[in-house]
Formats: structure tokens, sequence, C-alpha cells
């Protein structure tokens, strides 16, 4: 044991080296702290000195540790090296320089000192874009990549050997916030950790930098970042974004330089001159328009003044209409309260007045998230964000803004949706197309919008859906939880969904029209099925929101014996869920409520295709008082919208509905990210077993209807009917003279062919909409495709087995990776168990089939997946137990 534990501890210790970290800023500090974590010894940290009294957050974590911190002012004077600042820093024997983030010129005698030279990190993929301004020349220039460089720091302007490189995609509307954050920030942590673990190694590469391609642009500063609005509207876009937050782009408004902030790509307003523009802005609700050289649009969400003061480009011409409220005396206690709070973080400053600017006295973005979750433990379910503080910098400002919210003045505004509209089905019916966050339908930050098909026809049923990524809905997932909402679940909870219930049945001839149009669904089925479930669904868990309770536990193992046990159980939080296509509104209603009320929020991504009857379901979730921001619809791909679902850190749970691989996709996702906890139900191939003893009628008719319900598109459907050889013919005879009269219905014998002669017989349908005729194989062995894959359509696999072959039929039943539902029809009880006992699915339909119901268990085994939706155990995916042991 002694000598396993030795073996480990010079593992750990080995290929490690003494650094010297020369750097600043949290970046700085977060690579300081993964190093130490790897075995690496920082001998020494260079930072630069303290402002307005504060250190820089690298400088506060080392002294915390006890390493040599050395703040100097500047490490060259007139160009040359410092001797006392060189003799400094000579003295702490660093093996290797890392350069996280360093603002200072350093001399070269410090870069070459060390045996192993010096590394940077740079946010370019270089040779592009040179020099201190990097990042914003990237979204200046309108690069399609970014990413970062580690190299081998050199005399010349990042110019030396390439250690390390990482890229990723540049969206329409990134900004150096949302580029940073989303992965320049952490991924270039990992990666300067893994440059100097490659060093210590002996295995970090020198590649030389080539001069192609190479760029130096320079540093951006306020004096040249003036817009010039005589150019196209991407180009606007791109130097605007570019420039966002600092220097700012700026333009001349109403002879003001005002600052541009974030920008969108557009809609009707109050016209604005804007110097050098091709034609005026317009002030929107959204934000000002402004318009490129060729006409085009594009948004910006915020304006800056020169006195820093950041307002809402949408309330330009009211930002100072609003009138000072008078505190109560409880809002005055808190306000001195929130003094202390600022006092705290801007300790540099004497007091804290009523004019005092928190930028001004030298906050930084940390201080602003900061100061939010301070007041946010004071205040539970206080709606505050980041902006809010940029919005109201003053003291005073910031009060008003903070009583005024606390108040809810600001949630008074009625919901305005932008409907799309469509008359059929002998009615017009309304169908919102925007994201729904935190309560408004609003447009994607991205700006992308897709078209949703009718399948009947293949006409477009609505145009421009909103799809976004959950950067969009970050606010509502990392600030409201289930415990910062003010709502009591067992009361206000019941009254809610149950509320929702009856205004999805007030509007069910519209649902179940939205559903036939977008998912194709029969109309007759989607009244009964698809919405007359999913009203019984919400109705049946409203009625669980006061009955989630724990229990106690006697235990006797704990001495002396006077202890009560008891558990509790919690929500998780924030949970995802992620549905398909087949029954958009029935598949959102099994997770979306057992997940309501068991008291979590929830981002739910429809299906790419079939978004509409979520988003209006959405509309009636606030119609039905569901307070802002517990649910969110986010349209979108599955692999950008599910994907970055699967990734986010602060969601707790993840529920999906859909294919085996991508729930494979999805669990490895949600392990690697914060291993949330996970529920899948994924595909099947649902064996039918049908005995000669059956109810023939029966069995022929619940057999069709086990292939055929919902044109086969359902993910219980019997994937292969096992019918017993003396009833064999005589039950095909019947299903064809079903099938004949209604369509011309393919019926398919199975010999050898290969898997793609079998289903090149398929695709064939009612142009120019995306239906397929019924298709039934017969004769179908073990071996072949068809036998072991979902069909996911009206397609019937039935083969034959020996009369009597009981144990021999449940053998190839089971045969299958698959186990999601199964059947058997036989009049013969002990038959009957004996089969259910055996069948490995996680439902059994006997003598009946596609008989699901709201307080009946449904999930699969094996690769069909695992968790539960409906019924009690559906709490269970969406709850934590915690135990409470008390001596008394």
């Amino acid at each position: 044991m002694l000598f396993l534990l030795s073996s480990l501890l010079q593992n750990y210790y080995q290929n490690k080296l003494r650094l010297a970290l020369i750097g600043q800023s949290l970046f700085g500090q977060e690579v300081y702290t993964n190093l130490r974590k790897q075995g690496h010894r920082v001998v020494g940290v260079f930072t630069v000195p303290d402002r307005d009294g504060k250190a820089d957050p690298l400088a506060v974590v080392a002294e915390k540790d006890g390493t040599p911190v050395f703040k100097f002012p500047r490490w060259r004077v007139k160009g040359k090296p410092i001797p006392e600042v060189v003799e400094a820093y000579k003295a702490v024997g660093a093996e290797l320089n890392v350069m996280p983030f360093c603002s200072q010129f350093i001399p070269m005698n410090v870069i070459d000192h060390p045996a192993h030279g010096s590394i940077i990190y740079h946010p370019s993929i270089l040779p592009l874009h040179r020099g201190a301004s990097a990042i914003n020349w990237t979204l200046i220039q309108g690069d399609k990549k970014a990413g970062f460089s580690i190299f081998w720091a050199d005399d010349g302007l990042d110019t030396g050997p390439i250690l390390l490189q990482r890229e990723c995609p540049v969206e329409p509307n990134d900004t150096v916030d949302s580029l940073y954050n989303r992965f320049l920030f952490p991924e270039g942590i990992k990666a300067m950790v893994e440059s100097v673990q490659l060093i210590a190694d002996g295995k970090a590469p020198r590649v030389p930098q080539t001069e192609e391609g190479a760029s130096y642009e320079g540093i951006q500063k306020k004096s040249n970042s003036k817009v010039n609005l005589a150019q196209p509207a991407e180009a606007i876009h791109n130097w605007i974004r570019g420039h966002d937050k600092v220097p700012g782009a700026w333009a001349v408004i109403d002879g003001q330089v005002r600052s541009l902030k974030h920008t969108l790509s557009v809609p009707a307003g109050q016209p604005l001159e804007i110097e050098g523009a091709s034609q005026p802005g317009v002030i929107t609700k959204n934000g000002l328009v402004l318009y490129g050289s060729d006409s085009k649009a594009l948004m910006v969400k915020n304006l800056q003044f020169e006195d820093g003061k950041m307002i809402s480009a949408a309330k330009y011409f009211s930002s100072g209409d609003t009138a000072s409220v008078e505190l109560t005396d409880d809002e005055k206690k808190m306000a001195e309260e929130i003094r202390d709070i600022w006092k705290g973080i801007l300790s540099n400053v004497a007091a804290i007045e009523e004019t005092t600017d928190f930028f001004k006295s030298g906050a930084a973005s940390m201080d602003v998230v900061r100061l939010v979750e301070e007041i946010k433990q004071k205040c539970v379910g206080l709606q505050l964000q980041n902006e809010d503080v940029y919005m109201a910098t003053t003291f005073q400002d910031f009060i008003q803004m903070f009583v005024r919210r606390l108040r809810g003045e600001d949630q008074e505004e009625e919901m305005v949706i932008d409907y799309a509209t469509k008359d059929v089905n002998n009615m017009t019916v309304k169908m919102p197309w925007q994201c729904f966050i935190n309560g408004k339908f609003e447009d994607a930050e991205n700006g992308k919008t897709a078209n949703t098909i009718n399948p009947a026809d293949g006409s477009v049923s609505c145009n421009a859906i909103q799809t976004d990524t959950p950067e969009h809905t970050h606010p509502t997932i990392t600030h409201l939880s289930y415990l910062d909402i003010h709502t009591d679940i067992h009361t206000c909870g019941h009254y809610c969904i149950d509320r929702l219930a009856d205004l999805m049945e007030e509007h069910q001839e519209e649902l179940a029209t939205i559903e036939s149009i977008d998912s194709g669904a029969v109309y007759t089925l989607a009244l009964k099925t698809h919405v007359g479930m999913s009203i019984q669904t919400f109705r049946y868990f409203a009625g669980w929101c006061d009955k989630i309770q724990g229990k106690t536990i006697p235990i006797n193992q704990a001495r002396p014996n006077h202890n009560l046990t008891f558990t509790k159980k919690e929500p998780l939080g924030v949970c995802a869920i992620v549905i398909p296509w087949n029954y958009p509104l029935m598949m959102l209603a099994w997770k979306s409520a057992a997940c309501l009320a068991a008291g979590n929020t929830l981002v739910l991504k429809p299906a790419q295709v079939t978004p509409l009857s979520a988003l209006k379901f959405a509309e009636l979730t606030v119609k039905a008082g569901i307070p802002k921001g517990v649910i969110n619809i986010v349209p979108g791909s599955g692999g950008m919208v599910g994907q970055r679902l699967s990734d986010h850190p602060d969601i707790r749970k993840l529920g999906f509905t859909g294919s085996t691989p991508i729930g494979k996709q999805i669990m490895k996702s949600c392990a690697l990210s914060n291993l949330k906890k996970v529920s899948l139900e994924l595909g099947g191939k649902s064996p039918l077993i049908i005995f000669s003893d059956c109810d023939m009628d029966k069995a022929v008719r619940m057999g069709m209807s086990s292939v055929f319900f919902n044109k086969g598109e359902n993910c219980i459907a019997a994937g292969r009917l096992f019918v017993e050889e003396s009833i064999h013919d005589e039950y095909i005879r019947r299903v064809v003279s079903i099938l004949n009269p209604l369509t011309t219905a393919t019926v398919m014998q199975c010999f050898s062919q290969p898997p793609s002669s079998l289903l090149t017989t398929l695709w064939y349908g009612f142009p120019p909409g995306f239906f397929m005729e019924p298709t039934l194989f017969i004769d179908v062995e073990d071996h072949m495709f068809i036998a072991k894959e979902e069909s996911f359509g009206p397609i019937m696999v039935v083969s034959k087995f020996k009369d009597g072959d009981i144990d021999g039929v449940l053998n190839r039943a089971n045969d299958t990776e698959f186990g999601l539902a199964s059947g058997v029809f036989t009049r013969d009880i002990n038959k009957a168990m004996y089969v259910s006992e055996r069948l490995d699915a996680g439902t059994v339909f006997v003598n009946t089939y596609n008989k699901t119901d709201v307080a009946s268990p449904f999930g699969g085994f094996k690769q069909s997946g695992f968790g539960k939706d409906l019924g009690e155990d559906a709490l269970n995916e969406y709850l934590r137990t915690k135990a409470v042991t008390v001596e008394y």
C-alpha cells in the first residue's frame, strides 16, 4: 500500500515545472489556479500594481496562496530593462514563463531567461491579426472563424513559433463578449494548461509562423472608432460589434456623440437623424434601426452617452421622462443596505453619495456580477441582470431602478405578440413565431429564421420562425431557479397548471389545427390524442403539486438512538426538454407538466420542423398566470440549440425523446458538462406476438392500429408482428382485405433482397405532400435489416413462428437492443402472464395496443432509454431526494 502511494505521488509530480506567471485579470487567475491543480509550482507572480486600492484578481489569489507576488509598474525605461526589476524576476528561479494575459512590455532578457523560454496566449489564429486588438479585428473584418494561439515569445510582434492553436465559428451576431465568454476564455485556460504540460513532457512543437495571410491592423482607439455609415449594413454591423464594448463604435446623433452597443439584424418607429447615414434611423420597440448604403437594415440595442451612462436604444425619446418614485420606510432601509454593498465593492471611495458613479469609481465587469448577486441574495426573486447596472450607473439612479423593479412596475406592460395568421379549417389560426424568453416573445439574437412546412401539400405553414441558441436565454437559465420564483408550488402551482389545462381546452380546435398543418396529423386524431391527452396530462400533474412529500425513516444503527430521519423531495432547478416532431404538443405536455408540478423552471426546444404548437402553448402559459421565466421556448436545430442545452452548466436536468444515436450524444454531453440528470425515451422495434387462440377480429384490428396509428409515426408502434403459423395466412388475408379498398397498399414478400432494394420500394407518396402509402412485408427473416431497425412509418413487418413455440418466439422477440414496448394477443390468461413477464420491454400490452394513460408510467429498457414519462414515476425524474437526520 505504501509502495502504491509512493508510486502515485511520484507519477503526480514527475514532469512538472517551476513557473513564473506574468500577466493579470481573471483569465490569468484561472490559468494560475489550474496550473497549480496540475501539480506545477508557481514560484512567482508578476502582475500590475493595484488600481484605486484594489489588487488585480491574479494578485489576490496568489497572495492568498502565499505565492510571491511582484507588482512592477513597468519593466523598461526608455526601451531599456530596469536592472533591479530583472534581478527580482531572476531570483525566483523559473524554468518557464507563462504569459496568459499581459499588458506590459517584457524585456527579452526576461523572455529568454528560463530554460524553456516563454509562452504567450494571443486571441487570434496567428499570423492573422497580430497586435492588441485581435478579437476586435476578427469581428470588424467579418471573419468566419475566430480562435487563439499559444506561441513561443520572440522579439517580434506576436511572430514567435506556434505551440498550439484552437478555432471556433463566428456567429452572425457574436460580439467580443460572446466570443470571449463562449470560447476564448474557457478553452484558452484549458489550452494554456495543456501547453505547459506539453513543454514539461518534452512534446511541445515549435511551428514557425508564415508571413502568408499575416496582418496587423493596430490598436483601436476612441478617436478612430467612428462608424462610417456610407457603407453596406453588414460592414456597419461588423464595425459596431467589433468595437463592443471598448472602445465603443460611435456616431453623431442629434449633434451629440453616442456610442453604439450590440447590433442585430430587423422591424416601425420614430425617425432619428444620424450624421453620415444614407437615411434616418428609426427608434422602434426593439432598438435603433440603422440603414447601410445598400439600404439593408441592422439594429442597435443600446446607446452610451459620453458620460458613460447607457440606455436602451428603444427608450431614446423617453429616457428622461420617468419621474422619481418616493421611497417607503422599508424601501429606504433596503436602500441603505444596498449602499453598504456598494461601499464593500468600491472600497476606495470614502462615502457612497447619491451621485456616486459605479464605474467612474473604479468598478469593473466582475464587480457588476458581485453587485447583482449580493443584491439578489438579499431580495430573493428579484429579476436583476448585469445589464441593469450599466443602465443605472449612479447610486440614486440604481436605487430608483431597484425600487421600480421590486414593486413590479416594469411587469405591467401587456404582452405583445406578433402573430402569423393562416385561414384554414374554417378558422383564422393565430400563431406566435418568435422565441419565448422570460415571459416575452422576441426575436432571436442571432437573427436566424426558418419556414415551417405543411406535410399535407408542401406549402409554407408559417414564415420566418425565429431560431435561437441558449446564449439568448442566459439570464433566465442562470438566474431563475425554483427558489427564486415567488410562487407557492402547492397552491399557485396547482392553480396555474390547472388553469393552463382549461385554456388549452378552450383553444383545442386551434391547437389541433396547428398540429395538423405543422406535423401532418389527421385533424380528428390531433383533436382527440395530440391535444386531448395533453390537456389530461396537465390536469393530472396539477393534482400532484400539493402531494409531493418525503417520509420518515426509523434508523437504529446510530447511537444514542435519539434521532429523527426524514426525506424531502426537492426540485432540481432549471431543466431542459428536447422533444420530437411526431407528437409536438403531447410530448411537450408529457415532460413539461411533470417538470412544472415538481417546482422546476424549464427551457424547451421543440423539433426544428414542428415548433408552432409549442409557441402557441407559450402564449397560453402567460394567460394562465405562470410567472415570467418559468417556461421558455427556444426553436432551432438539435445540433445547435439541443447541443448548447446539453452543454449548459446551469441546467441540472435534460429530458429527451428522439433517436437512440442522438440520445447517446446527449448523455455524453450532459456527463461532460456538469453531470446533469438525464431521462431518455429513444427508439423502438416493439414486437407484437399473436397466438392462434386470439380473438382474430380484434387481433387484426388492433394489430393494424399498432402499426398504422398516427401514420406509423409512433415510438411504440409494433415494429414487428410475430403471427403463429396456423393462422398466419388468414391473418395476412384479412389485413390486405382491409388495406386495399382504402389505398393501393404494397405487399412485399421478403426473400433474400438486400435492404436497399426493399426500402426503395417504399418511398412514394401523394405529390406534393410528404406521405407514404401503407406497405406490408411478409416472410420477414430475423437477420434482415427491416427486422432489426425502426421503420417509423406505415410499414407492417410480419414473421411467422411455429405453432406452440412460446419460448422460441419470445427469444426472437427479445433479440433486439430496443425495449420500448411489446404486445401479446391470446385468450389464455396463463399464457398472457407468462409471455408478459418475459418480454424485455418497458410496456407490455395484452389483447390491446397503444393504450397509454396519463397515470401509467411510460419508458423503455436497453437502448430504448431510461426514465419515465407520465404517472407518479415521472415526478421523480424532476425531483431530488434529500435525507435529514436530527439528534434530539
